[in-house]
C-alpha cells in the first residue's frame, strides 16, 4: 500500500504562501483547510485565495472544506481546479449527488467525518467516492493532539474499503507526527495529513521524508 503525505498549509506562514508551498514540493498534495467560522470556530480563506494557491502550488491541491452548506459551496472548489475536494458528511444534505457533481467537474470526491460521526452510514456510497477522511481531532485548529479513540473507526473504514475492492484512499487528519503516524497506518490509513509536524520542522522537506519512511515501515 503506497503512502501519501499531504502537508496542511494551516501551519505555514500565510504571509509567504508561495514560498511556503515551494517547501513541500516533495509532498503528494497540499492540504488546504477552508474554514468558514460557522461549521468550525475558525476562519481561513475562500475561493479567491484557494485559486491563487492552486496557481502557484508545485503539487496538486487537496481541499478540505470545513464549511456549511457543502451541497452549494463545494462544487466551487472543483470548478477552481482543485484536484481533490473533501466535503463534510455533517454539512451535506445530499452527499451522493454532491460526490457525483464533484466528479463531473473533474475533481476527486472525498467525504470527511468528524471524530464522533460514525462511518457506517456512508459505507454504501463508497462507489461514489475517491477518498474517505477520518478526522482524528475536532476540526477547526491545527496543532491538536491525535485522538486514539478514532482508531477503531479507521480500522472499520479500512475493512469496508478493502472488502469493496475499490481504489479509495483512506485519509487521516489531526495530530499526525512521527509519534502517531504508525498508529494511523497500522489501522489502515494510506493518506496522512500533517501540519505542524511538517511546517514546525527545521526542514519541511526532511520532515515529509521522515514521515513517509516511518509510515512505509508500517504499511500493510
Amino acid at each position: 500500500m503506497s503512502i501519501r503525505i499531504n502537508p496542511s498549509i494551516l501551519s505555514c506562514d500565510f504571509a509567504d504562501l508561495r514560498g511556503q508551498l515551494a517547501l513541500i514540493a516533495d509532498a503528494d498534495m497540499a492540504h488546504v483547510d477552508v474554514m468558514d467560522n460557522h461549521f468550525v470556530p475558525n476562519l481561513t480563506f475562500g475561493p479567491p485565495v484557494v485559486e491563487r494557491i492552486r496557481a502557484v502550488s508545485p503539487v496538486p491541491i487537496d481541499a478540505h472544506l470545513m464549511i456549511d452548506d457543502a451541497d452549494a459551496n463545494a462544487p466551487v472548489y472543483a470548478e477552481l481546479g482543485c484536484e481533490s475536494v473533501t466535503f463534510h458528511a455533517e454539512a451535506a444534505k445530499a452527499p451522493v449527488r454532491l460526490a457525483r457533481e464533484l466528479r463531473r467537474l473533474g475533481a476527486k470526491a472525498s467525504i470527511a467525518l468528524k471524530p464522533a460521526t460514525p462511518v457506517e452510514p456512508y459505507l454504501d456510497m463508497l462507489g461514489e467516492l475517491d477518498q474517505v477522511l477520518i478526522m482524528t481531532v475536532e476540526p477547526g485548529f491545527g496543532g491538536q493532539s491525535f485522538l486514539d479513540v478514532c482508531l477503531p473507526k479507521i480500522r472499520r473504514a479500512r475493512q469496508a474499503i478493502s472488502a469493496s475492492g475499490l481504489d479509495i484512499l483512506l485519509q487521516v487528519d489531526g495530530g499526525i507526527s512521527l509519534q502517531t503516524i504508525d498508529r494511523a497506518v497500522d489501522a489502515g490509513a494510506n493518506s496522512l495529513v500533517a501540519g505542524s509536524a511538517v511546517y514546525g520542522a527545521e526542514s519541511p522537506a526532511a520532515a515529509i521524508g521522515a514521515l513517509r519512511e516511518r509510515a512505509a515501515a508500517h504499511a500493510h
